[in-house]
C-alpha cells in the first residue's frame, strides 16, 4: 500500500514538473519580448544582458514616429466587425445545419468547412484583383469581407456542435408557449450557447488580429493592421529589435484582455459542445 502511494506521489511530482517546464517554455518567448522592448537599441544587440535599467524609448518611438495608434485603431475596427458578423451569421448557419433536415446536408457542411482550408496566399491575388476592380483596396471593408469569409466557416464548424448538444425539446416547449422559431432561437438557444459563442469569438479575434499575409497585400496605409507594421523595423542598418518587440507587446495586450474578460465562458465552451460528425 505504502509503495503504491509513494509511486503515485513520484509520478505526480514528475508530471507537475513536466507541466511547469512546458508552461515556462511557452511563456519564455513572451517574457523575452517584453524584456527586449525595455532595452536600449545598443542593449538589444547583446542577448547576454539580463540586468539593465528599463527604458520606454521603444514604446515612445513606435507611437510617435511610427504612428502605431492608427494601426491599432484599424485592427480594432476590422477585428471587432469581423468577429461580430462571423459569429452572428455563422451561428445562424450552424443552427440550420443542426436543426433542419435536407438532402446533401453533410456535403454542404463539408463544403463550408473546406473554405477554411484554403491558404491565404492561394486567394490573395483574386481578392486583390477584385478589390482593385471595385475600388476597395486599402479599405476596412475589403479586409472585413476577406476575414469573415474565412471566419464564418470556422464559426459554423464550432457552433454546430454546441447547438446540437441543446435538446430540441427545449425549443418545442417554447413553441408550445407561443414563441416563434426566431423567438425560441433568441430566448432559448442563444443564452445556452453563450459559452460556445465566447470560445468561438476568441478564436475569431485571435485569427483576425494576427493575420498578416492578406492584410499586407490588400492594404498600404489607410487600412494597415498591427501585424503588418513588422516590416517597418527591417532596414539597411539591421533589425530594430527593441521597437519590433514593443509592437509585439502592444499587439498582445488586447487579445489577453479580451480572453480575460470571457475566460469563464471560454473554459466552459472548450469543455462542452464537442463537435459531432
Amino acid at each position: 500500500m505504502l509503495t503504491n502511494f509513494n509511486k503515485k506521489r513520484t509520478i505526480n511530482f514528475f508530471l507537475n514538473l513536466l507541466m511547469i517546464l512546458v508552461v515556462l517554455a511557452a511563456v519564455f518567448p513572451f517574457f523575452w519580448m517584453v524584456m527586449t522592448s525595455l532595452k536600449t537599441r545598443a542593449q538589444t544587440i547583446d542577448p547576454s544582458i539580463w540586468i539593465f535599467k528599463p527604458t520606454l524609448e521603444n514604446y515612445q518611438a513606435v507611437f510617435e514616429k511610427r504612428d502605431l495608434s492608427l494601426y491599432i485603431k484599424n485592427s480594432f475596427i476590422i477585428v471587432s466587425l469581423t468577429t461580430v458578423i462571423s459569429v452572428f451569421l455563422g451561428t445562424l448557419t450552424a443552427y440550420g445545419l443542426a436543426r433542419y433536415k435536407f438532402s446533401h446536408k453533410e456535403d454542404l457542411a463539408f463544403w463550408i468547412l473546406s473554405l477554411r482550408m484554403l491558404p491565404p496566399m492561394a486567394v490573395v491575388i483574386p481578392f486583390f484583383l477584385l478589390g482593385r476592380f471595385i475600388g476597395l483596396l486599402d479599405t476596412h471593408l475589403l479586409l472585413i469581407v476577406v476575414y469573415f469569409s474565412f471566419n464564418i466557416p470556422f464559426t459554423v464548424w464550432m457552433m454546430r456542435g454546441f447547438i446540437e448538444d441543446i435538446p430540441l425539446e427545449l425549443e418545442e416547449a417554447a413553441w408550445v408557449d407561443g414563441c416563434s422559431r426566431l423567438q425560441a432561437i433568441m430566448k432559448v438557444v442563444f443564452p445556452l450557447v453563450i459559452p460556445g459563442i465566447a470560445a468561438t469569438a476568441i478564436f475569431c479575434v485571435i485569427q483576425s488580429w494576427n493575420e498578416f499575409a492578406l492584410a499586407f497585400f490588400l492594404s498600404s496605409f489607410n487600412a494597415r493592421t498591427v501585424p503588418t507594421t513588422v516590416t517597418f523595423f527591417l532596414s539597411v542598418i539591421g533589425v530594430l529589435w527593441g521597437e519590433m518587440a514593443a509592437v509585439g507587446v502592444v499587439a498582445t495586450v488586447p487579445v489577453l484582455v479580451f480572453a480575460f474578460i470571457v475566460q469563464k465562458y471560454l473554459v466552459r465552451g472548450l469543455t462542452f459542445g464537442a463537435i459531432k460528425s
